[in-house]
Protein backbone atom coordinates (compact mmCIF):
# COMPACT_ATOMS: atom_id res chain seq x y z
CA UNK A 1 0.00 0.00 0.00
CA UNK A 2 1.21 3.33 -0.74
CA UNK A 3 2.22 5.74 2.16
CA UNK A 4 -0.32 8.88 2.52
CA UNK A 5 2.14 10.97 4.96
CA UNK A 6 5.11 10.16 4.87
CA UNK A 7 6.99 10.02 1.03
CA UNK A 8 9.70 7.95 0.04
CA UNK A 9 12.14 8.53 -2.30
CA UNK A 10 15.45 6.07 -2.76
CA UNK A 11 18.54 7.09 -4.28
CA UNK A 12 22.74 6.26 -3.97
CA UNK A 13 22.05 4.68 -0.82
CA UNK A 14 20.28 7.20 0.97
CA UNK A 15 16.28 7.00 2.18
CA UNK A 16 14.61 10.50 2.35
CA UNK A 17 11.11 10.19 4.19
CA UNK A 18 9.50 13.51 3.97
CA UNK A 19 6.82 14.23 6.18
CA UNK A 20 3.99 14.72 4.07
CA UNK A 21 1.17 16.84 5.57
CA UNK A 22 2.07 20.57 4.88
CA UNK A 23 -1.30 21.87 5.39
CA UNK A 24 -1.31 20.94 9.16
CA UNK A 25 2.53 21.48 9.42
CA UNK A 26 3.11 18.04 9.26
CA UNK A 27 1.83 17.41 12.53
CA UNK A 28 1.15 13.91 13.96
CA UNK A 29 -1.51 11.62 13.55
CA UNK A 30 -1.57 7.62 14.21
CA UNK A 31 -1.53 7.05 10.43
CA UNK A 32 1.49 9.25 10.03
CA UNK A 33 3.38 7.94 12.54
CA UNK A 34 2.56 4.61 11.29
CA UNK A 35 3.91 4.63 8.32
CA UNK A 36 7.17 6.42 9.68
CA UNK A 37 7.57 3.54 11.94
CA UNK A 38 7.19 0.95 8.95
CA UNK A 39 9.90 3.10 6.83
CA UNK A 40 12.40 2.95 9.42
CA UNK A 41 11.72 -0.64 10.33
CA UNK A 42 12.07 -1.17 5.83
CA UNK A 43 14.99 0.83 5.94
CA UNK A 44 16.79 -2.01 8.83
CA UNK A 45 16.24 -5.06 6.55
CA UNK A 46 17.48 -3.32 3.42
CA UNK A 47 21.18 -4.03 2.83
CA UNK A 48 20.86 -1.07 -0.32
CA UNK A 49 20.15 1.86 2.26
CA UNK A 50 22.72 2.93 4.09
CA UNK A 51 21.80 6.27 5.07
CA UNK A 52 18.11 7.49 6.01
CA UNK A 53 17.35 11.55 5.42
CA UNK A 54 13.99 12.95 7.50
CA UNK A 55 12.47 16.30 6.74
CA UNK A 56 9.22 17.82 6.37
CA UNK A 57 7.18 19.11 3.31
CA UNK A 58 5.97 22.92 3.05
CA UNK A 59 6.97 25.43 5.95
CA UNK A 60 7.44 23.17 8.94
CA UNK A 61 9.35 20.24 10.12
CA UNK A 62 6.43 19.03 12.18
CA UNK A 63 4.07 20.90 14.45
CA UNK A 64 3.65 17.72 17.23
CA UNK A 65 0.68 16.11 17.73
CA UNK A 66 -2.53 16.89 15.39
CA UNK A 67 -4.78 17.98 18.37
CA UNK A 68 -7.60 17.10 16.15
CA UNK A 69 -6.96 13.43 16.36
CA UNK A 70 -6.19 13.86 20.16
CA UNK A 71 -9.00 15.29 20.81
CA UNK A 72 -11.81 15.36 18.59
CA UNK A 73 -14.93 18.07 18.12
CA UNK A 74 -16.87 15.78 15.57
CA UNK A 75 -18.34 13.42 18.57
CA UNK A 76 -15.86 10.39 17.99
CA UNK A 77 -14.38 9.10 21.10
CA UNK A 78 -11.26 10.56 22.16
CA UNK A 79 -8.40 8.61 22.35
CA UNK A 80 -6.59 7.05 25.20
CA UNK A 81 -3.48 9.78 25.26
CA UNK A 82 -1.32 7.17 26.40
CA UNK A 83 -2.29 4.73 23.35
CA UNK A 84 -0.84 8.35 21.40
CA UNK A 85 2.50 8.48 23.42
CA UNK A 86 2.92 4.52 23.13
CA UNK A 87 3.13 4.42 19.10
CA UNK A 88 5.31 6.99 19.20
CA UNK A 89 7.60 4.79 21.83
CA UNK A 90 8.15 2.31 19.11
CA UNK A 91 8.54 4.76 16.29
CA UNK A 92 11.71 6.56 18.70
CA UNK A 93 12.57 3.00 19.23
CA UNK A 94 13.31 2.14 15.79
CA UNK A 95 14.83 5.50 15.47
CA UNK A 96 17.36 4.69 18.02
CA UNK A 97 17.86 0.81 16.91
CA UNK A 98 18.58 1.51 13.57
CA UNK A 99 22.19 0.72 12.65
CA UNK A 100 22.43 3.50 9.84
CA UNK A 101 22.84 6.70 10.26
CA UNK A 102 20.07 9.46 10.22
CA UNK A 103 20.10 12.67 9.23
CA UNK A 104 17.20 15.28 10.04
CA UNK A 105 16.46 18.61 7.82
CA UNK A 106 14.74 20.72 9.80
CA UNK A 107 13.10 23.15 7.41
CA UNK A 108 10.76 24.75 10.15
CA UNK A 109 8.62 25.12 13.19
CA UNK A 110 9.86 21.35 14.84
CA UNK A 111 7.53 21.32 17.94
CA UNK A 112 6.30 19.76 20.73
CA UNK A 113 6.43 15.52 19.46
CA UNK A 114 8.23 17.18 16.07
CA UNK A 115 11.39 18.42 18.26
CA UNK A 116 11.89 15.54 20.01
CA UNK A 117 11.62 13.09 16.74
CA UNK A 118 14.51 15.28 15.23
CA UNK A 119 16.40 15.12 18.48
CA UNK A 120 15.99 11.23 18.25
CA UNK A 121 17.59 11.67 14.64
CA UNK A 122 21.99 10.87 14.79
CA UNK A 123 22.76 14.32 12.93
CA UNK A 124 20.16 17.14 12.99
CA UNK A 125 20.64 20.03 10.94
CA UNK A 126 18.20 22.69 10.72
CA UNK A 127 17.24 26.02 8.25
CA UNK A 128 18.28 29.69 9.81
CA UNK A 129 14.50 29.89 10.05
CA UNK A 130 13.96 26.64 11.95
CA UNK A 131 13.02 26.74 15.36
CA UNK A 132 12.16 24.30 18.26
CA UNK A 133 9.74 24.26 21.15
CA UNK A 134 8.90 22.03 23.72
CA UNK A 135 5.13 23.00 23.80
CA UNK A 136 4.20 19.92 26.25
CA UNK A 137 3.36 22.41 29.09
CA UNK A 138 1.72 24.93 27.60
CA UNK A 139 -1.07 22.09 27.18
CA UNK A 140 -0.48 20.70 30.77
CA UNK A 141 1.25 17.57 29.22
CA UNK A 142 4.48 15.76 29.63
CA UNK A 143 7.51 15.69 27.28
CA UNK A 144 7.19 12.46 25.26
CA UNK A 145 9.00 11.01 22.16
CA UNK A 146 11.95 10.78 24.33
CA UNK A 147 12.42 14.80 25.23
CA UNK A 148 13.32 13.88 28.66
CA UNK A 149 15.99 11.51 27.74
CA UNK A 150 17.57 13.54 25.14
CA UNK A 151 16.94 16.95 26.16
CA UNK A 152 19.40 17.02 29.38
CA UNK A 153 21.75 15.05 27.91
CA UNK A 154 22.10 17.39 25.09
CA UNK A 155 21.61 21.03 26.89
CA UNK A 156 21.97 19.94 30.26
CA UNK A 157 19.05 19.70 33.14
CA UNK A 158 18.66 23.54 33.67
CA UNK A 159 18.05 24.13 30.16
CA UNK A 160 16.16 20.89 29.86
CA UNK A 161 14.07 22.28 32.72
CA UNK A 162 13.14 25.93 31.36
CA UNK A 163 12.89 24.34 27.88
CA UNK A 164 10.09 21.92 29.55
CA UNK A 165 8.84 23.79 31.68
CA UNK A 166 8.82 27.11 30.36
CA UNK A 167 8.09 25.88 26.20
CA UNK A 168 10.54 28.57 25.22
CA UNK A 169 11.16 28.77 20.99
CA UNK A 170 15.02 27.97 20.56
CA UNK A 171 15.97 29.47 17.36
CA UNK A 172 18.45 26.89 15.07
CA UNK A 173 21.64 29.37 15.89
CA UNK A 174 20.93 28.78 19.75
CA UNK A 175 20.38 25.35 19.39
CA UNK A 176 23.15 25.04 17.58
CA UNK A 177 25.17 26.86 20.12
CA UNK A 178 23.69 24.66 23.47
CA UNK A 179 24.91 21.37 21.52
CA UNK A 180 21.39 20.22 20.81
CA UNK A 181 21.92 20.18 17.18
CA UNK A 182 24.73 19.61 14.93
CA UNK A 183 24.55 22.27 12.18
CA UNK A 184 22.81 25.63 11.26
CA UNK A 185 22.92 26.82 7.26
CA UNK A 186 21.25 29.53 5.24
CA UNK A 187 17.31 27.64 4.97
CA UNK A 188 17.92 27.72 0.96
CA UNK A 189 20.66 25.59 1.32
CA UNK A 190 19.42 23.34 3.72
CA UNK A 191 18.44 20.14 1.70
CA UNK A 192 21.80 20.58 0.11
CA UNK A 193 23.72 20.48 2.94
CA UNK A 194 21.76 17.89 4.44
CA UNK A 195 21.47 15.60 1.55
CA UNK A 196 25.32 15.76 0.76
CA UNK A 197 26.03 14.56 4.29
CA UNK A 198 23.39 11.65 4.23
CA UNK A 199 24.77 11.16 0.28
CA UNK A 200 28.70 10.89 1.99
CA UNK A 201 27.72 8.76 5.05
CA UNK A 202 26.05 5.83 2.56
CA UNK A 203 29.46 5.66 1.44
CA UNK A 204 30.96 5.57 4.76
CA UNK A 205 31.20 1.88 6.19
CA UNK A 206 27.55 0.92 7.70
CA UNK A 207 28.26 -1.58 9.50
CA UNK A 208 31.08 0.52 11.50
CA UNK A 209 28.86 3.74 11.40
CA UNK A 210 25.85 1.50 13.08
CA UNK A 211 28.22 -0.19 15.91
CA UNK A 212 29.34 3.46 16.98
CA UNK A 213 25.58 4.35 17.41
CA UNK A 214 25.22 0.89 19.15
CA UNK A 215 27.74 2.16 21.32
CA UNK A 216 26.76 5.73 21.78
CA UNK A 217 23.24 4.23 22.46
CA UNK A 218 24.60 1.93 25.44
CA UNK A 219 27.01 4.39 27.15
CA UNK A 220 23.77 6.60 28.36
CA UNK A 221 22.83 3.93 31.01
CA UNK A 222 26.44 2.61 31.83
CA UNK A 223 29.39 3.65 34.33
CA UNK A 224 32.83 3.76 32.67
CA UNK A 225 33.99 -0.11 32.99
CA UNK A 226 31.01 -1.32 31.49
CA UNK A 227 31.38 0.96 28.29
CA UNK A 228 35.10 -0.06 28.19
CA UNK A 229 33.60 -3.94 27.82
CA UNK A 230 31.22 -2.60 24.99
CA UNK A 231 33.69 -1.08 23.38
CA UNK A 232 36.26 -4.25 23.60
CA UNK A 233 33.05 -6.32 22.12
CA UNK A 234 31.78 -4.02 19.29
CA UNK A 235 35.73 -3.59 18.30
CA UNK A 236 36.27 -7.26 17.99
CA UNK A 237 32.87 -7.10 15.82
CA UNK A 238 33.85 -4.20 13.70
CA UNK A 239 37.32 -6.07 12.90
CA UNK A 240 35.76 -8.33 11.27
CA UNK A 241 34.45 -6.38 8.63
CA UNK A 242 35.13 -6.34 5.09
CA UNK A 243 34.72 -2.50 5.46
CA UNK A 244 37.98 -2.67 8.16
CA UNK A 245 40.08 -4.64 5.70
CA UNK A 246 39.63 -2.36 2.95
CA UNK A 247 40.13 0.57 5.35
CA UNK A 248 43.07 -0.51 6.27
CA UNK A 249 44.45 -1.79 2.63
CA UNK A 250 43.56 1.93 1.76
CA UNK A 251 45.34 3.97 4.15
CA UNK A 252 48.53 1.41 3.04
CA UNK A 253 47.99 2.49 -0.23
CA UNK A 254 47.46 6.22 0.36
CA UNK A 255 44.25 5.82 -1.86
CA UNK A 256 40.34 6.45 -1.09
CA UNK A 257 38.73 4.14 0.98
CA UNK A 258 35.81 2.27 -1.59
CA UNK A 259 33.24 0.93 1.38
CA UNK A 260 30.74 -1.65 0.65
CA UNK A 261 28.65 -0.99 3.71
CA UNK A 262 29.75 -4.81 4.78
Amino acid sequence: MTDRFVLRAWRDGVLTLTLNRPEVLNSCNRPMVDELRAAFAAAAEDDGIRAVLLTGAGRAFCAGQDLAEAVPGDGTPQPEIGDIVANYNALIRAMRSLEKPVVCAVNGVAAGAGANIALACDLVVAADSASFIQAFAKIGLVPDNGGTFFLPRLVGHARATSLTMLGDRVSAAQAVEWGMIYRVVPAAELMTVAGALAADLATQPTLGLGLIKRALNASWANDLDRQLDVEEELQREAGRTADYVEGVRAFQEKRKPRFVGR
